[in-house]
């Protein structure tokens, strides 16, 4: 079936091309419906004071029937009979018709409703996304969480530019439901794919922000939507559900094409379509759900199972979690999805701290049950590198061994080409092997700090450093520049019960992915300069209650108010890092960077900017209806570069702003708004 035919079978009666004269059309009849009947029955239909719904009568009788009941009436109910002129009958029945499809009870379990006004010309035309698009995506598109498969979060666009950015205001807003949000827009030809926080899907046009249809997945009713971002393939956009399933959804009309069998586990990853798959990851609660899965893009069926945590016989071949029984075997990958190299022909993806949070605990108290150095306890804390077609690993790097603090290492890696030739004045762990040479790499920096660079291809360790810079607390002891196996840091293990620690960094930065500017060989990465301050549980004794476990954000060690947050600009040849601080106030908010020289991003104080990409300098600023969330990219349409962000709850927000998560109470109310802004240059 091809792709206008399948169009044709979804069985819709008021059909998604919706031309002007429809339009038009549908517009007359709302009119109509407000002026008369909606007083009554409600602004849908279903029901309001002073009468019932309408949807089940206009359902199930013909037009014939309709009329002659309109023209009557219902005297013995109170309904008077309706008066309107014979030519406007056909319009307000159209759209009452149009209410019995998308707002009947029926029709409202996973359920898909259209907006009959709105302009669907892009919907009208659309282009199958294929591999090629993807690999190498239209400067107009946002096709993924960053972008491009590499994760490099940079937009070549550059009509908003260093000159004129003072200039962009709002080109429109939306209003977003309750709930939390922490996901990444998708674009497409002038439409954008949006997960809501109530866990609904719609796609609105992405020049005025009218919904064009929304889709209502009935098993997630009251559920709420963390998945950080949808993906897009061939005609469907896929959603990864909070009860572990994936959702295809036709990306015309809105309907689900296709549903995976759910495993339990909240997708919170989103979803990352790469050599023809649909790849998702999340939270878990048993080794059965630890994993990262495949799925046909096309049928939905599963392709492969990868473990994130390590059975005996897989790689390196013996057992690194000291006999901890297989099932009980618990590392998620919940942060951002993986990365893809179609030239390696490997998936990267990140995987987060074991569970529970300290060795003492996991080892039925002995701290020492693993080594202090990798590998322990994998694929906790370390990069996997996988193979689309197979799902085995490739290779893997261990960035924490035996985390004993919930330090997560599951944020995005970015994959570019640099020379190496990082300098020891800025650069703590150099492999001397490879200094001076050209090499692919893929980089990541972990939510307690440090920057890793590793070759792409096979996972050798290049240069490592602290970040945001080197303290006596750091997590890592050392690393040994010639093989790149890191050692945990043993003063700072929580190993006996009432145990007290400080620990740097944490929660230095999160799932909101930074940026790579390949314009000028440099990541920017936002900071926190944040240390855990935590106190182990400790049993009740001696008429003592028991004391349960302890974390608390703090300051670093020395550091000022004004040095406590910014942003980091690093050399990816040298490693030396420029700071841009931005004192007392902390961000979630993914970094976008443009072809203008532009560097985009904001704050929970509800500030949104510009900066310059070389000096930092704010270019311009806005102030928004909440925190900024995630969310950052550009797209254009027809010409027109917008640049859209999202505010408002995410998880992490309100810790890092009470003093529990982050370093300082702020004691700001900055509003909890979701809402969707999109700026633009003035224009028609």
């Amino acid at each position: 079936m091809n792709f206008k035919q399948n169009l044709f079978c979804t069985g819709l009666i008021f059909s998604v091309y919706a031309h002007a004269g429809y339009a038009q059309e549908m517009a007359e009849g709302l009119e109509i419906f407000n002026t008369v009947c909606a007083h009554c029955h409600g602004a849908n239909g279903s029901g309001g004071t002073l009468g019932p719904s309408i949807l089940e009568r206009v359902g199930s009788e013909d037009e014939q029937a309709l009329i002659a009941f309109l023209r009557t009436g219902n005297p013995e109910k109170g309904m008077p009979p309706v008066v309107i002129d014979d030519g406007q009958m056909p319009a307000l029945l159209d759209y009452v018709r149009f209410l019995a499809v998308n707002f009947s009870p029926s029709s409202m379990d996973n359920a898909t409703s259209f907006n009959p006004l709105a302009s669907m010309s892009a919907i009208e035309n659309y282009r199958p996304v294929t591999d090629a698009m993807l690999a190498d995506p239209d400067p107009a598109d946002w096709l993924m969480f960053s972008r491009t498969f590499d994760a490099q979060r940079f937009s070549p666009l550059d009509q908003v530019n260093r000159d004129n950015v003072g200039e962009i205001g709002l080109a429109w807003s939306r209003g977003l439901p309750d709930g939390v949000t922490e996901t990444i827009p998708t674009v497409y030809d002038g439409v954008m794919y949006l997960t809501m926080p109530d866990a609904t899907i719609v796609a609105l046009d992405a020049t005025t922000g009218d919904l064009i249809w929304r889709h209502t997945p009935e098993i997630l009713a009251g559920r709420a939507g963390r998945s950080k971002t949808m993906s897009i393939y061939q005609d469907m956009v896929y959603f990864g559900a909070s009860d572990g399933s994936i959702i295809a959804i036709d990306a015309v009309t809105g309907e689900q094409r296709w549903r995976s069998e759910s495993n339990g586990r909240d997708i919170t990853s989103g979803t990352f379509v790469a050599d023809g798959k649909v790849l998702s990851a999340g939270t878990c609660r048993t080794r059965a759900d630890c994993v990262i899965t495949a799925h046909d893009a096309l049928t939905g069926e599963l392709q492969w199972t990868f473990y994130t945590t390590q059975a005996p016989d897989q790689p390196p071949g013996y057992d690194t979690w000291a006999g901890v029984p297989l099932d009980d075997r618990r590392a998620s990958a919940w942060g951002l999805p993986g990365s893809y190299d179609p030239e390696s022909g490997l998936i990267y993806w990140g995987i987060a701290n074991p569970s529970p949070y300290t060795r003492y605990d996991r080892h039925g108290g002995d701290s020492f049950a693993v080594p202090l150095q990798a590998p322990a306890e994998l694929y906790s804390n370390s990069t996997v590198a996988i193979d689309p077609d197979t799902g085995n690993l490739a290779w893997y790097y261990q960035h924490l061994p035996g985390d004993d603090w919930d330090e997560d290492m599951n944020e995005e890696r970015i994959i570019f080409r640099t020379r190496v030739n990082p300098d020891p004045e800025h650069v703590k762990w150099i492999n001397p092997a490879v200094v001076g040479q050209e090499r692919d790499v893929v980089v990541n920096v972990g939510e307690g700090g440090g920057l890793w660079v590793l070759d792409k291809h096979t996972g050798e360790f290049l240069w490592a450093l602290p970040f945001p810079e080197e303290h006596e607390n750091f997590l890592i002891e050392d690393i040994d520049v010639n093989t790149g196996l890191t050692t945990i840091n043993r003063d700072l293990l929580l190993t006996e019960p009432g145990a007290h620690r400080i620990i740097c960094y944490f929660n230095t930065r999160s799932y909101w992915p930074s940026s790579y500017n390949p314009e000028r060989n440099a990541m920017y990465v936002p900071f926190v300069r944040n240390c855990l301050n935590m106190t182990s549980a400790m049993p009740a004794s001696e008429g003592l209650p028991a004391m349960p476990q302890s974390r608390i954000g703090i300051s670093a060690p020395g550091t000022t108010p004004d040095e406590l947050n910014g942003m980091a600009k690093i050399n990816m040849e040298t490693g030396e890092i420029d700071y841009w601080h931005t004192g007392m106030i902390p961000t979630t908010a993914s970094i976008l960077t443009t072809g203008g020289g532009l560097l985009f991003w904001g704050d929970v104080n509800r500030r949104f900017r510009a900066q310059d990409l070389d000096t930092g300098e704010v270019l311009w600023e806005t102030v928004l209806g909440g925190p900024i969330s995630t969310s950052n990219i550009t797209y254009s349409v027809d010409g027109r570069q917008y640049i859209a962000v999202i505010t408002g709850n995410n998880l992490s927000a309100p810790g890092i702003s009470n003093g529990t998560m982050g370093p300082v109470r702020l004691n700001i109310d900055n509003g909890s708004g979701n809402n969707l802004y999109v700026f633009a240059l003035p224009g028609k």
